[in-house]
């Protein structure tokens, strides 16, 4: 009887021990997590700081200053000429000099088209922007509720490990009476070690996904975060021809793909007007030595239609022609994906939402009766001690699956409002 009082007090003290341990939170942490993080300024502050996002901004600045330089004329030119002849040279010096100022001139139209596909460049810079404001949204989302997950499943195994310690106490007083066997109270033992020996584990996986969120809003991985909020346990969708045709309308990447088209089409109208001359219009000022000074001026164009010239500007324009077909059939390929997406994903949240509904109203009440239940009959003697463990891993698993299905539902939502180009 006093080696098992032994083996129990050492049991005890090791059991306390463990469950005594300190979180491997620091302090600043620890004051971090007893605040609630939002998801909305995380979103905000990520579109604002994120260094792609601000790529895609510097980009689309970069786009829009190339409008006034397509619709610019070529720089003037300014020339002067020294004229003389061989037997004034020792006489006079020079005998003429000619001022001379010239302008290039595009055929009409040409300006205007090149600002055209300069300012379609530009749209598709702003869509392409806004289709990264939308990746980085849902990722935002779905770093928040690994995040959250993450939360969760350290506070349910604390949860556990405080049952845990409550079933240690009961199965080693019933071994102090004679009721109970020593096998049950190591194994309660056991099952404190497993789940102190999981910490870590849990703990790695709130640190990568806290350094994961924090690296999107281009923060230092370590900065601590508080703990997210638990989603709304309902999203209702509409059907799937209006996510279609929202989709179709709103999706940034369909938007950009629209403007391609367009664009093309704008360089093949300015391909075909390279078959039109150039002008250049120069006018000059002579001042003549012996003679009074004087006025000139000339016209030059070029000929784009000779026969050795001429195939570079077809070529140009079967080029713009085969990239308006491609263009064309990218949106074509891009539509298809978009209707499978929405189609793929609204079935997945549908899915996902009748799993948490099911857990959330039969299996974890069910699962917690169980639990009651054994906790009861062991109590009692009417039922042993692996039964009570069993309604216990139980518990532990249908929780964390139903805070799974949780967090799935809501990553999935935040990928079919990047595919619709807007949130629900």
């Amino acid at each position: 009887m006093q080696r098992k009082n032994i083996i129990w007090g050492q049991l005890f003290l090791l059991s306390t021990f463990l469950l005594g341990t300190p979180g491997f939170l620091s302090a600043e942490e620890q004051d971090q997590k007893a605040k609630i993080l939002e998801l909305r300024p995380l979103i905000q502050e990520a579109l604002q700081n994120n260094p792609e996002v601000a790529a895609f901004r510097e980009q689309l600045k970069a786009m829009q200053e190339r409008i006034p330089q397509a619709r610019t004329l070529e720089d003037p030119e300014v020339k002067i000429q020294l004229w003389n002849t061989p037997e004034t040279l020792d006489v006079t010096g020079t005998q003429r000099t000619i001022y001379g100022v010239a302008q290039r001139f595009p055929f009409p139209g040409v300006l205007s088209q090149q600002e055209e596909v300069a300012a379609r460049e530009a749209d598709q810079a702003a869509q392409r922007l806004a289709a990264k404001e939308r990746e980085i949204m849902a990722a935002i989302k779905a770093a928040y509720y690994d995040l959250f997950y993450a939360h969760k499943a350290i506070e349910i195994h604390h949860e556990q490990i405080k049952l845990l310690k409550q079933f240690f106490k009961i199965a080693n007083a019933k071994f102090r009476v004679g009721k109970g066997t020593q096998v049950e109270v190591l194994q309660a033992q056991v099952e404190l070690s497993k789940l102190f020996q999981h910490l870590p584990v849990l703990e790695q996986r709130r640190q990568t996904a806290q350094a994961h969120l924090n690296t999107l809003l281009n923060r230092r991985a370590q900065a601590p975060l508080g703990a997210p909020r638990k989603p709304a346990s309902q999203h209702p969708l509409q059907t799937h021809e209006q996510l279609v045709d929202q989709a179709l309308r709103l999706r940034p990447e369909l938007q950009e793909i629209d403007l391609a088209v367009a664009q093309f089409e704008s360089a093949t109208k300015l391909a075909r007007l390279q078959y039109y001359p150039k002008l250049r219009v120069e006018l000059q000022r002579w001042q003549n030595h012996n003679t009074d000074d004087g006025f000139g001026g000339n016209v030059t164009m070029n000929i784009p239609f000779s026969f050795w010239t001429k195939p570079k500007y077809d070529a140009g324009v079967r080029e713009a022609t085969a990239r308006v077909r491609v263009a064309r059939s990218k949106k074509q390929t891009l539509e298809n994906q978009t209707r499978f997406q929405i189609k793929d994903l609204v079935a997945q949240i549908e899915a996902t939402g009748q799993v948490v509904e099911l857990y959330a109203t039969t299996v974890l009440p069910q699962a917690k009766q169980t639990l009651k239940a054994a906790n009861a009959g062991y109590r009692t003697d009417r039922t042993d001690f692996l039964d009570l463990i069993d309604a216990e891993r139980a518990l532990i698993t249908y929780q964390l699956e139903y805070f799974r299905a949780l967090v799935d539902r809501e990553q999935q939502v935040a990928a079919l409002e990047r595919v619709l180009g807007v949130e629900l």
